[in-house]
Parts: structure tokens; C-alpha cells; sequence
């Protein structure tokens, strides 16, 4: 009996030290569908400098999407506009 897949995470941070190794991590992880989801950061810790990319699948980020446009429609369906008062 095959053993079951693990469902990919629809978001990771990929951390490290900035080597050819990080670099492989990223690579293996856009083959497996993720996209790369913002700007890379770099610190360093007296002696590496350490990297950090955030990847994510598409069908999170249209999932995410969808979700906030059904909030706006919601807010802009929403008749009891006491509710909001005093808010920007």
C-alpha cells in the first residue's frame, strides 16, 4: 500500500546561510510549484550572513485574494453603517 503524501505547506520561509545549499533549497522548491512571495532578506551573525525567502503556492495567493475581495463585498453590502462610525 502506497504510504500517503504529505500536502505541501501553501507557505514557507526558507532560512539559512547564504550557500550554494540555500540556493538549492530555493531551486528545488520552485520546481516543486512555489513562487517566490517577496524580497529576499540577508542579516549577519559576526559570521555568516544569513538569507531568508518566503515562498507560497499560486492557489494560496488566489485563495488569499478571493478571500479579501468577499470581505470588501461584504463591508460594502453591509447596510449598518453605525457600526463604523468613527472609523476611517
Amino acid at each position: 500500500m502506497p504510504e500517503p503524501t504529505e500536502e505541501k505547506l501553501s507557505y514557507r520561509l526558507v532560512t539559512g546561510p547564504d550557500t550554494r545549499d540555500f540556493c538549492e533549497r530555493i531551486h528545488n522548491a520552485l520546481a516543486e510549484g512555489y513562487v517566490l512571495h517577496g524580497s529576499p532578506a540577508a542579516t549577519f551573525n559576526g559570521t555568516d550572513v544569513i538569507v531568508a525567502q518566503a515562498v507560497v503556492l499560486p492557489t494560496a495567493i488566489a485563495s488569499a485574494d478571493a478571500a479579501v475581495a468577499n470581505a470588501v463585498d461584504q463591508l460594502e453590502n453591509y447596510e449598518d453603517e453605525e457600526a463604523f462610525e468613527g472609523h476611517a
